[in-house]
Order: structure tokens, then C-alpha cells, then sequence
């Protein structure tokens, strides 16, 4: 048998009130026993994908996963934004590079203009009233996609 402690949301093996593990004054007072259903559902098991352990009027249940805070998906997305723009900068340069070169560009001019247009969209995206939502981000062209394998 097993007691479920929902402040500190831990299992206390029943046999842990007697033998001197826990003073009686230790003792959590809102430690309710678990009957067996609950006590095969939730002691010694992993909490399912998105979920964690938590409580309600005091019994053990899987509760949804906090989601993230504001500043953690601004990081996450400047950080999407960053590899973005570092992921094409070498066509930038290989364009600008063929130019000075006179040399045939592996990009179009209406695609070169295209591509800046996108890298600017992400230079903007922190300071966009939609920031940080990943559905909202800048869409790369979908020329991008066809040249990745040249770097």
C-alpha cells in the first residue's frame, strides 16, 4: 500500500509511517492512501507524453505539461530566425559574388529579390505583433528548398 502526498506530490510506502522513517509530527497531514487502481496507475510510472503528476481534492491524476512562457518561445523563435538567416546566407553571397564576377547567377533577379525580401521578414520578425508564434513566421521562398544541397 501506498500513500500519495499531494503538496510535495510523492508516494510514501505505507510501511514508512511505522518503522521510523517519518515522525508522527513528520508526517504529511494530507497524505491520503491510495486504493489499488490509483495506486497501479500512477506510483512507479512514467507520466504520459505531455503530462506530468499532479493532484486534484488531493488524489494523484496526469495533468497537462505547463506550456512554455513568453520569453522562452521568443527564445526559441529568435533562435529559429538566426539559423533562418544563417541557413541562406551563402546564396546571398554567391549571388553577389557571380555579379562581381559577370558571371551567370544561379539566381534570378526577381528570386535575389524575393530571397531579400524573406531575409528582411526575419530580420523584422522579433518586433511583428504575431512574435513568437511559429504558425506567424516569415515563409522562406519556395525556391529555397530546390537549392540546398549546392552549398
Amino acid at each position: 500500500m501506498v500513500f500519495f502526498d499531494p503538496l510535495t506530490k510523492s508516494f510514501i510506502p505505507v510501511a514508512w509511517k511505522t518503522d521510523g522513517t517519518y515522525t508522527e509530527d513528520a508526517w504529511p497531514a494530507d497524505a491520503v492512501l491510495l486504493n489499488e487502481a490509483e495506486q497501479a496507475m500512477y506510483w512507479r510510472q512514467s507520466p504520459p507524453e505531455g503530462k506530468q503528476l499532479g493532484s486534484v481534492d488531493g488524489r494523484p491524476v496526469w495533468v497537462d505539461l505547463p506550456g512554455l512562457t513568453f520569453e522562452q518561445m521568443a527564445k526559441a523563435e529568435r533562435a529559429w530566425r538566426d539559423a533562418e538567416a544563417q541557413r541562406t546566407e551563402w546564396l546571398v553571397n554567391r549571388h553577389r559574388d557571380e555579379q562581381d564576377m559577370q558571371l551567370a547567377t544561379t539566381l534570378t533577379a526577381e528570386q535575389f529579390a524575393e530571397l531579400l525580401v524573406y531575409r528582411q521578414a526575419l530580420r523584422d520578425w522579433p518586433q511583428s505583433q504575431a512574435f513568437p508564434d511559429t504558425e506567424q513566421r516569415p515563409v522562406a521562398p519556395a525556391f529555397l528548398s530546390a537549392l540546398e544541397g549546392m552549398q
